[in-house]
C-alpha cells in the first residue's frame, strides 16, 4: 500500500507549494481544504481532498478513523492557521480563542486522532509550522495572541516527541521567518521580498524530513529564517 501524507491548510499559498512537491515525489496526499471550492480544486490522481473544519473534535476524529481504516497514513504535515496582529494590552478573548483555534487546536486534534494510528502501525511523523513570535517574546509583542498560540504548537511537539521516543513517532517543527506570498507583498509592499522565504524552499525542507535522512532526526526545530 503507498504511504499517504495528511496535509491541512492545503489550499493555501504555502499549502499549494508543498501539495505540488509531495505529489511529485510519488506520495498519496489526504488533503483537507478549508471550504469545499477549495478541496474540489486539489481533487487529482494523487489527492484525496476534502473539506473539513479542523476545530471541530468530533469532525476530526470521524475523518482521521475513516482515513485511517484503508490508508497508510505515515505522516501528517499540518500547515492550517491564521494571523492577527495585536499588542498584549490590547488583545481580548475574542482575538485570543480565535488563535487558539486556528493555529493550535487545528493541530492538536489531528495530533491526538493520529496518535494511536501511528502507534499502531508502528510509527510516524508530525511536521508541524511555528514562528520566531512563537519562540521569542519580543518578536511577538505586536501580535500576541498569534506568539501565543503558536507557542503552543512548540509545546505539542515537545509531547508528541516524549510521548513518541521508542515507539518511532516524532514531531519537527519548521520555523519561517516572513513567507513569500501575496498577501504578505500586499500588507509589507515597502518590504524587500528577496529577504523573504518562499513557500517552495518550506516544501523543500519538508520533503527533507520526510526522507531517510529526515528520519533521522528527532525533536527538530528547523528556522528558516533567509535574510529577514
Amino acid at each position: 500500500m503507498k504511504k499517504s501524507i495528511l496535509l491541512t491548510g492545503a489550499s493555501g499559498n504555502l499549502g499549494g507549494a508543498v501539495l505540488k512537491r509531495l505529489s511529485a515525489a510519488g506520495y498519496h496526499i489526504l488533503a483537507i481544504a478549508g471550504s469545499q471550492q477549495g478541496a474540489d480544486a486539489l481533487q487529482s490522481e494523487s489527492v484525496e481532498a476534502a473539506r473539513l473544519d479542523l476545530s471541530d473534535e468530533a469532525a476530526v476524529r470521524d475523518y482521521i478513523q475513516e482515513m485511517s481504516a484503508n490508508r497508510d497514513i505515515a505522516a501528517a504535515v499540518l500547515l492550517a492557521g491564521g494571523f492577527m496582529p495585536g499588542k498584549l494590552a490590547e488583545t481580548g478573548s475574542e482575538a485570543l480563542h480565535k488563535m487558539i483555534a486556528l493555529n493550535f487546536e487545528t493541530a492538536f486534534y489531528t495530533v491526538r486522532e493520529l496518535l494511536p494510528v501511528f502507534e499502531k502501525r508502528g510509527g510516524g511523523q508530525f511536521i508541524l509550522i511555528g514562528t520566531r513570535s512563537g519562540m521569542e517574546a519580543k518578536e511577538g509583542k505586536n501580535m500576541a495572541a498569534y506568539a501565543l498560540s503558536k507557542g503552543l504548537v512548540f509545546q505539542l511537539a515537545e509531547m508528541i516527541n516524549a510521548y513518541g521516543k521508542g515507539k518511532g513517532i516524532d514531531a519537527t517543527v519548521i520555523v519561517p521567518s516572513t513567507i513569500d506570498t501575496p498577501a504578505n507583498r500586499k500588507a509589507m509592499p515597502q518590504a524587500d521580498f528577496e529577504k523573504w522565504v518562499s513557500p517552495g524552499a518550506i516544501a523543500d525542507a519538508i520533503l527533507f524530513v520526510l526522507s531517510d535522512s529526515g528520519r533521522q532526526m528527532r525533536e527538530s526545530v528547523l528556522k528558516l529564517y533567509h535574510e529577514s
